[in-house]
């Protein structure tokens, strides 16, 4: 099976421009193709995996990847999936997390000379005259038609600014500038991004000719994957120091039954063959399965070692209950108040859940157990003595956490 078909196979390709000239480049390793990464963090998140997982796929087929980082577009903000604007961010905090971005990324994508490459679109986009853009792209772009796009629709009843009306001109001359200066033939995206990506893609053909080999692919469900860069206790990121290899695991191996399989086949390098024989598990045997997703994804992320690690704890701590190798959270003398903590501000230390708020509903839930036993008040306190050597934190059936002094 060739790199195009496999793509299909795993349920990653949703809409083309032109099915038959793009199989052709992909399978033939002529596709220079970008992907762009605003740094609205200091760290990617699991919303960017499905991404620089594609982007690994095709280089080793022998494609030319270019990772775009969003030094210039992220001055603006792009509306898609927003029902309000971004926070304004200085130049200084989109420096740093573009380098965070970079170091991340030489993980899952390797850059060098005739490798793939990483360029960073404030390089252009900082310098344009406002007046000769709008002559240049402006012209091409009808206002009308801008505004039946589903990103700027779904913002026009809680107000669309003029400041991020101007994104889909700014990512489809990012793509044109790609083109002339790199040999950029194709973009990749999610289903979000489509109505932007198809803006590219006619720019250059307006700007350059109908001859010009400009091509547009969308991801199915990278829109869902954004989502799943969000859990009830807080973001999922890549970063160890954010989101540790333990939990990082412990998110996958909690994906539901219905899924499982789904992100096995789209996610993980497993081969096809190998995943088409799970199609049948069903019962306990998905366990295994989502043992195997959380594995190869930490593995892919983190490395073998600390996957590993964490596979090992994960069944130390669910099988026979040991704390010695669960994760652990320190509380702060600041979280103390006459010598006892709460239960909220102890689960809200262990990230367990992202607020007070969200403490006490899981407490009157009865989702909350302390070595063991419900806690049944949210005014529950403990004791510096009381937690001794460490309590066993728990938020429903699959979140733990040591506390400790």
């Amino acid at each position: 099976m060739q790199i195009y078909e496999e793509l299909v196979a795993r349920g990653l390709i949703a809409q083309v421009t032109n099915e038959e000239e793009i199989r052709e480049m992909v399978n033939n390793g002529k596709a220079v193709f970008y992907i762009g990464f605003d740094p609205t963090a200091d760290s990617l998140h699991v919303g960017h995996f499905m991404a620089l997982c594609l982007m690994k796929r095709l280089q080793m087929a022998g494609n030319k990847p270019i990772a775009l980082i969003g030094g210039g577009t992220a001055y603006i903000g792009d509306p898609s999936g927003r029902t309000d604007m971004r926070s304004m961010m200085t130049k200084e905090t989109i420096d740093h997390n573009c380098e965070c971005f970079k170091k991340q990324m030489s993980r899952f994508i390797e850059f060098g000379e005739g490798k793939a490459m990483m360029v960073n679109n404030a390089d252009w986009l900082l310098n344009l005259n406002y007046v000769e853009l709008l002559r240049e792209v402006g012209a091409c772009f009808s206002v009308n038609r801008m505004l039946t796009a589903e990103c700027y629709k779904q913002r026009m009843e809680r107000g669309l600014s003029f400041l991020e009306f101007n994104y889909m001109i700014m990512q489809s001359y990012d793509f044109l500038e790609l083109f002339r200066t790199y040999g950029c033939n194709m973009q990749f995206g999610g289903d979000d991004q489509w109505s932007n990506m198809l803006g590219g893609t006619e720019l250059i053909r307006r700007k350059l000719g109908k001859d010009a080999h400009a091509m547009t692919i969308t991801l199915l469900l990278n829109s869902e994957g954004k989502k799943m860069g969000k859990t009830q206790s807080g973001a999922v990121w890549l970063d160890p120091n954010k989101t540790s290899p333990f939990d990082f695991y412990q998110y996958w191996r909690n994906v539901g039954d219905a899924d499982v399989l789904k992100c096995i086949r789209m996610l993980t390098f497993l081969p096809l063959e190998e995943i088409d024989a799970m199609d049948k598990w069903e019962g306990s045997q998905l366990n295994r399965a989502k043992e195997i997703l959380a594995y190869e994804l930490t593995k892919l992320v983190h490395g073998e070692e600390e996957a590993e690690k964490a596979q090992a704890s994960a069944r130390a701590i669910f099988s026979a209950g040991d704390s010695e190798n669960m994760p652990s959270v320190a509380l702060l003398d600041e979280d103390f108040r006459d010598g006892c903590v709460d239960i909220l501000a102890m689960l809200v230390r262990a990230e367990l859940v992202p607020s007070r708020s969200e403490a006490r509903r899981a407490v009157e839930q009865g989702g909350v157990t302390v070595n063991g036993e419900k806690v049944t008040s949210a005014k529950a306190t403990y004791t510096k003595e009381q937690i001794g050597d460490g309590l066993v934190l728990r938020r429903g059936k699959k979140a733990y956490k040591k506390v400790t002094l």
